[in-house]
């Protein structure tokens, strides 16, 4: 037997529960490929509203006595968030399960339950190991992050070799996961107008284009230079990129999620195995509403999918 995707509840109290019953409600044919990881009253009571939950894996974090309250979070609810991860994280570790789609989790919660990752994307690097490298796609926009939970002061530290030659490449894998056979592959400049040539930052001419240089002339012939990142976003909208390498978190992020809020999904690359989530929180103000839109934990799953795909060759 083939082994099952993962979903991960997130944090109870969050619009976890509900994207992942919309998506088996709306996938009944797909259900028995999936295994559903969350709180055993809930999973005991899924099928009775959503019938396709019957022919899924389903899997508990507790021990059975934990009553989940949408949009009331609590260091318990965190814990389970937690506990549904670890056994998603050992599950593909020893073959049970071919990859995870995580619910979205509130990293304030999971702190006050003593959890010392900053996101989930660190979580899950930690138990597969591997070098994390954080991307979005599923909507209109492809986009890696170079670096993404440090201070923006930190970032020019990180214009290494290694770390730029990683961020291409996840932007490579990233593309070909939807079928591109040679990306075309657009770059951020730091500096305002990619540092006109030195006269507003010196980065751009004195690091970064050179490394992008180098990594062009081998295995990446369509990849830029450092471009303008206040027009970028809008020249891969009309076609001219395939995906985008943003150099820190908000330039890359503050555009993907005005254009593609519900749709885009969040991507681990580098590790040994493929995890997604939706790009969204958990949503506590709406939870329990039957308000929550499910399309981006749809496309999470499909990208898990192509992703699970493209590595088995």
């Amino acid at each position: 037997m083939s082994a099952k995707l993962a979903f991960t509840c997130g944090d109870p109290a969050g619009v976890g529960p509900e994207i992942i019953a919309a998506w088996l409600a709306a996938h009944p044919a797909r259900a028995r490929d999936v295994a559903v990881i969350g709180p055993a009253q809930w999973l005991r009571a899924l099928p009775s509203h959503t019938p396709a939950a019957k022919d899924a894996t389903l899997v508990s974090a507790d021990s059975g006595q934990f009553e989940m309250t949408p949009g009331r979070p609590s260091v318990e609810g965190a814990r389970i968030a937690l506990a549904a991860m670890e056994r998603a994280a050992e599950g593909v570790r020893n073959g049970e399960f071919s990859g995870v789609v995580t619910g979205p989790v509130s990293k304030s919660w999971l702190q006050k339950a003593g959890y010392p990752f900053p996101g989930q994307t660190e979580f899950f690097a930690a138990r597969w190991g591997g070098v994390p490298t954080m991307a979005f796609c599923g909507g209109r926009l492809r986009v890696v992050l170079l670096t993404w939970h440090i201070p923006l002061r930190e970032v020019p530290e990180h214009l290494t070799p290694g770390e730029i030659s990683r961020a291409v490449r996840a932007a490579d894998e990233l593309a070909r996961a939807d079928g591109i056979a040679a990306p075309r592959i657009g770059v951020c400049g730091l500096n305002p107008h990619a540092g006109e040539g030195g006269m507003l930052g010196a980065e751009e001419r004195d690091t970064i284009d050179p490394l992008l240089d180098t990594l062009r002339d081998g295995d990446f012939p369509k990849l830029s230079r450092c471009e303008p990142s206040d027009t970028i976003f809008g020249r891969a909208l009309r076609g001219e990129f395939d995906v985008l390498v943003a150099l820190y978190h908000d330039q890359g992020l503050a555009p993907l999620k005005t254009i593609d809020f519900d749709e885009a999904v969040n991507v681990t690359l580098g590790l040994p195995h493929v995890r997604t989530s939706p790009d969204h929180g958990t949503a506590f103000g709406i939870a329990g509403k039957g308000e929550a839109n499910p399309r981006s934990f749809t496309n999470a799953v499909t990208v898990a999918q192509r992703l699970i795909a493209l590595r088995a060759g």
